[in-house]
């Protein structure tokens, strides 16, 4: 399964992964600076919804595709249903 991110979206989940990078720094910094606890997981749970945002919207954009590719084609509802049964468990993965 082919990623094909194009223009906003590719934006969009590069910005959100970027962000996730930037906060996982923050915290390995306040980790060693002896940061106080609370301030540390704020950061770090900030950091896993930008990545998860950023899952769930190349999940979103596979399953258009995916969805789109299958009615032009024609794909037979076998194919379909797997291909469903792939995204889901990727779904699934981030939840």
């Amino acid at each position: 399964m082919e990623l094909d991110l194009a223009g906003r979206e590719l934006r969009s989940v590069l910005n959100r992964l970027r962000r996730a990078q930037g906060q996982i720094s923050g915290v390995i910094r306040m980790i060693e600076e002896g940061r106080d606890c609370e301030e540390v997981v704020t950061q770090l749970a900030a950091a896993s919804r930008a990545r998860d945002r950023a899952g769930f919207a190349i999940i979103a954009t596979g399953l258009q595709q995916r969805l789109l590719d299958a009615e032009n084609s024609g794909a037979a509802d076998g194919d379909r249903e797997q291909m469903r049964g792939r995204l889901e468990k990727l779904f699934l993965s981030l939840a």
